[in-house]
């Protein structure tokens, strides 16, 4: 997966104008607040180095798994027209640009950012990669903590950005936030211990408000998951020149894990099983770890199973299976 040519162009352009060793070095320190599962968007964003070296190493990543979950819903709901899209915590409105390759009948964005940095950088990106939608979108400047209501979209998301809040307090933004959502609402945090564990809270909490999960989950039912294991899923998208200068990287590529839920307004048939990791093929057989509306399940699937047999093969980790 790779960013938007427009959106690509716009970043080289906007970093071309700092200093290539301060930004440098701003990566350097956004990856280690990332590592540490401290915030890459919030406090450590103190100066323009660190919102660029944001935009060149962390926004395609952030951008990879946002349009990955879009996809998802597109495909599980092809049916539904997404005209409008409310992005709670914008940062530089990586979402919407993510939205605009999958729904391209959406119209009207709003853009909620605490942070004025982001605000100007979000509408600089628009501007100069000639992005339409998002140059005369709505940007909100408000902390999404003190916001009591928000207007109503069809589709309402928050990407990578309750996990800096308290879960109290995210409870009661993930609560406006179902009650701004016409169609759907969708939540994304890293894939780690500490971000699917909100997510799983976040799940239960919107089924409480009478939300259809139709992704990843293949049921309604309480998570299977145990406590010292974690759903989460990957997608590799691809590192410009730029973000290997920055982060010294040799691989022409990134996985970018991150743990979502999604949950709708309207009832859906959900996805029979989900593969939860990474399929274990080997010459006779391949191995799937599933989650299905009977729990976790490892299921087998031989050369002899001929109606299986070559999905198997090439199912990913993330798809479904049934």
């Amino acid at each position: 997966m790779q960013l938007p040519p427009q959106l690509c162009q716009a970043i080289e352009l906007e970093t071309a104008q700092h200093n290539l060793q301060a930004l440098t070095r701003a990566a350097t320190e956004l990856s280690e607040n990332y590592r540490s599962q401290r915030s890459a968007r919030g406090m450590c964003m103190a100066t323009a180095a660190h919102r660029l070296a944001y935009t060149a190493v962390r926004m395609p990543a952030t951008f990879a798994a946002a349009r990955s979950v879009f996809t998802e819903i597109r495909r599980l709901m092809p049916d539904r027209r997404i005209t409008s899209l409310l992005d709670l915590g914008a940062g530089p409105g990586t979402a919407g640009w993510a939205a605009l390759e999958v729904f391209d009948e959406v119209q009207q964005i709003t853009l909620v950012e605490q942070d004025e940095g982001w605000i100007r950088m979000g509408k600089s990106l628009a501007r100069t990669g000639e992005n339409g939608v998002l140059a005369h979108a709505d940007w909100v400047h408000a902390n999404v903590r003190t916001v009591a209501s928000f207007p109503v979209h069809d589709l309402v998301i928050s990407s990578y950005a309750l996990g800096e809040i308290a879960p109290k307090v995210t409870r009661a933004i993930v609560q406006a936030a179902w009650a701004a959502a016409r169609t759907a609402i969708v939540i994304i945090e890293p894939g780690t211990m500490r971000g699917f564990e909100l997510i799983r809270l976040l799940r239960d909490d919107l089924i409480a408000l009478g939300g259809y999960v139709i992704a990843p989950c293949p049921h309604q039912d309480a998570c299977p998951m145990p406590t010292n294991d974690w759903c989460h899923f990957a997608q590799r998208f691809a590192r410009s020149a730029l973000h290997r200068r920055l982060k010294s990287g040799t691989l022409g590529y990134e996985d970018e894990k991150f743990s979502y839920i999604v949950a709708s307004k309207h009832l859906r048939q959900p996805v029979s099983a989900r593969v939860l990791r990474h399929p274990l093929r080997h010459a006779g057989h391949t191995r799937l770890r599933l989650c299905t509306g009977d729990g976790l399940q490892t299921i087998t699937v031989t050369r002899s199973d001929n109606e299986h047999w070559q999905r198997a093969r090439k199912i990913a980790w993330g798809e479904q299976w049934s």
